[in-house]
């Protein structure tokens, strides 16, 4: 069965980096695009970014863009997010999620699996 297990949240400071991981397995991970997205208590699903099945290209919402960089190991089937330059409002639950084909996916219905989540909290 898919299985995406998200790994590396914590805490950091504002101006701080962390890195998130997803273990994929259950399915063929260079297939398919992935994405990560975001969640406050309250608040909807933000997408994050997303990445095509062979990495050529990559896509960020603007709200990261320059401070965050999706990338993929194939050969591991693992998804990353590196999150440098962190702000308070980066705060949230960070999921992988498994789009349906090759093309990248944005919205939540575009997805057929997620990973539980894990916490960012960035806070001096």
């Amino acid at each position: 069965q898919v299985q995406l297990v998200e790994s590396g949240g914590g805490l950091a400071q504002p101006g701080g980096s962390l890195r998130l991981s997803c273990a994929a397995s259950g399915f063929t991970f260079s297939s398919y695009s992935m994405s990560w997205a975001r969640q406050v208590p309250g608040k909807g699903l933000e997408w994050v970014s997303g990445i095509l099945p062979d990495a050529t290209s990559t896509y960020y919402a603007d709200s990261v863009k320059g401070r965050f960089t999706i990338s993929r190991d194939n050969a591991k089937s693992v998804l990353y997010l590196q999150m440098n330059s962190l702000k308070p409002e980066d705060t949230a639950l960070y999921f992988c999620a498994k789009s349906f084909g090759y093309s990248l996916a944005t919205l939540p219905g575009e997805f057929d699996y997620w990973g539980q989540g894990t916490q960012v909290t960035v806070s001096s």
